[in-house]
């Protein structure tokens, strides 16, 4: 690593990070901590806070948080040697010097800037120049004009095998340079020196800073193959580390929220065009885990633009694979598949920018992807198909870094299951005969979904899953009842894993109004629920007796729990701490238990029962 850790914490401490954050986000103090509006998500009331005692940032209502770094990366998309550069010039720190060898490679890379950024001048010449007239002749079919061609910096490659050779020969540019930057291939076997590239439309490739590393480029001969070459890795361009547009796209990105990726130079270039600035693409290969962690820099849900066809859609569950070991909360994919036959440029030159948006804003959830890549077209006839159906979904799942993420997931495909398999879908896809498939549409598979027995399910099994959701409702009505320990437990309160999602509705407004510096009283708070359409949520969990139970067993009548006195506010935060952490336990149960449920339904074994039993009473011992 170039930095040491206690560089990094140095740069850290030198860096006022509430000044840092100030200059996009407006915060207010209320203590010692800084409160706003989280640009990372959109909200009315703040749940955003940034602490200089602990030199980071929080939102309590999406999840984002992290250092001076990571506020960097996030909100300008930088790279981390990036944000550290950034940090300590402001700082007025030195980095350290590298090793020679370590000089000496950073010079010879910053000569080979200049050896490509000439190259990319001398191919823009040749397109403009009149033997540059097959190119602009396909540019023109494709409806790029002269202005769009100088905008993406297009080139043209010429005829012959040193054309770009001799150029730079004349701006005194020694051949090996040309070799290392990849724009020449060397003498060999009585061969002299020779273009990498001839009779091609040349792409520029340009890293995050805007300089040109690299190119792509198309033949504009039919017959030659390949159809599309890249720059080969260079200590400049690696193609599975960079992005096509990067650098133009990224303040678009960053503004809109979004990042569009797709599958070539063409379509990147028609999407610009029609107003979409945010568009990226690989570069000429399948997507990779650099390119990913590129994409989420810039937002937190890209869309990945595939064509309708089978290529796309295989294209699209690479990258759905690809995505699974990095999924994290509020971190993840968008799929928006074209018409069969269409590609972006295409469709937009058909149907206008209005179709693209459409195609966009219609993008599908990556959980849609997996499931209909794990289903369609597919005969779920018979129990041995069903239940590799079933354990190909737990391995999707067991691929998934994130826990949390991976049980939300794992409870996706168990509803999916349950409505595709029910007796009463399979009732009504029932045909005369034949195979049963899952297709783009009905019909379903003629199935009765055998499960465990009737006695099982009225066992403690179905007490234990039941259980889980009391605790939840006990810890939020706990906090009802003395609503200032959301405050002073916020980060505890954010961190509850509640499934019930009116819950954890309540939950954030509780966070954000706690945020916001109001008052956190009873008779207000009603209002605001009233207005909020929670007051009736609010009034089930009164009728299940789980705010009046504390209020009548630790608070004398007639006065609330803010007012009874420190010992029975002491008391309620005792009662929901315990609570809370149940609940952690709960949670980290349950997929343990899911696991046990799936290996007796399985194989409906004395062992498997034997552990299924163990869980559940291991869960009924943390019930109310």
């Amino acid at each position: 690593m170039r930095y040491g850790q206690g560089l990094l914490e140095e740069i850290l401490r030198r860096t006022d990070l509430v000044q840092l954050v100030s200059r996009r986000v407006k915060l207010v103090r209320k203590g010692k901590v800084m409160w706003g509006c989280c640009p990372f998500h959109a909200e009315k009331s703040p749940s955003f806070k940034v602490e200089n005692e602990r030199r980071s940032y929080k939102c309590f209502g999406c999840g984002a948080g992290g250092d001076a770094f990571r506020w960097l990366m996030e909100t300008e998309g930088l790279s981390f040697p990036e944000a550290v550069g950034r940090l300590a010039d402001e700082a007025g720190i030195e980095l350290p010097k590298w090793s020679g060898e370590d000089e000496a490679r950073e010079q010879k890379k910053k000569s080979l800037y200049d050896v490509v950024e000439a190259a990319a001048r001398f191919f823009a010449h040749e397109l403009a120049a009149g033997h540059g007239a097959s190119a602009r002749a396909y540019l023109e079919q494709r409806g790029v004009n002269r202005a769009t061609a100088a905008q993406f910096r297009l080139g043209y490659a010429p005829q012959g095998r040193s054309g770009l050779i001799d150029h730079l020969r004349e701006l005194k540019i020694d051949p090996e340079d040309m070799v290392a930057a990849g724009l020449a291939r060397p003498a060999e076997a009585g061969r002299p020196l020779r273009d990498f590239f001839f009779h091609r439309l040349m792409f520029p490739i340009q890293d995050g800073q805007g300089r040109v590393i690299g190119f792509g480029a198309r033949a504009l001969d039919p017959a030659t193959k390949p159809k599309y070459l890249n720059t080969s890795d260079t200590v400049l361009f690696s193609k599975g580390q960079h992005l096509y547009n990067l650098a133009a796209a990224r303040p678009a990105a960053l503004k809109s929220g979004t990042v569009i990726l797709a599958e070539g130079y063409m379509d990147v270039i028609a999407l610009v065009r029609a107003g979409f600035a945010h568009a990226v693409a690989p570069l000429g290969t399948a997507l990779t885990d650099d390119q990913l962690m590129l994409l989420w820099r810039l937002a937190a849900e890209p869309i990945l633009a595939f064509d309708g066809d089978e290529a796309g859609r295989r294209a699209a569950s690479r990258a759905a694979h690809l995505a699974l070991p990095h999924l994290k909360p509020g971190q993840s994919l968008r799929f928006a598949f074209l018409p069969p036959g269409e590609d972006p440029d295409s469709l937009i030159a058909g149907n206008g920018p209005a179709a693209m948006r459409q195609r966009l804003d219609d993008a599908e959830p990556l959980v849609s992807v997996l499931w209909r890549e794990q289903t369609e077209d597919k005969d779920f006839s018979t129990p041995e198909r069903r239940a590799g159906l079933e354990k190909s979904l737990s391995d999707l799942v067991a691929r998934m870094g994130d826990r949390s993420i991976a049980e939300h997931y794992r409870q996706a495909f168990r509803q999916k299951l349950a409505e595709t398999f029910s007796p009463v879908q399979a009732r009504q896809a029932r045909a005369p005969s034949g195979p049963r498939t899952i297709r783009r549409g009905p019909p379903l598979p003629d199935y009765k979904r055998e499960t465990v027995s009737a006695a099982v399910k009225n066992s403690a099994m179905a007490r234990a899953g039941a259980a889980r959701l009391v605790k939840e409702a006990e810890a939020m009505a706990l906090l009802l009842e003395a609503p200032d320990l959301v405050l002073a437990h916020a980060e505890l309160v954010a961190a509850l894993p509640l499934t019930d999602a009116q819950l954890d509705r309540l939950r954030h407004e509780l966070l954000n109004l706690a945020a916001s510096g109001i008052r956190l009283e009873k008779p207000g708070l009603q209002h605001h629920f009233e207005r909020s359409g929670l007051a009736e949520l609010v009034q089930r969990l009164a009728a299940r007796r789980m705010i009046g139970a504390v209020a009548a067993e630790q608070v004398p009548d007639g006065v609330s729990a803010r007012q009874g006195g420190t010992a029975d506010v002491e008391e309620i935060e005792k009662r929901w701490l315990a609570a809370a952490a149940q609940l952690r336990l709960l949670a980290d149960l349950g997929p343990e238990r899911a696991r046990a449920l799936d290996r007796f339904n399985r194989e409906p074994s004395e062992e498997n029962w034997r552990d299924l039993q163990r869980l559940v009473q291991a869960s009924q011992r943390q019930e109310p």
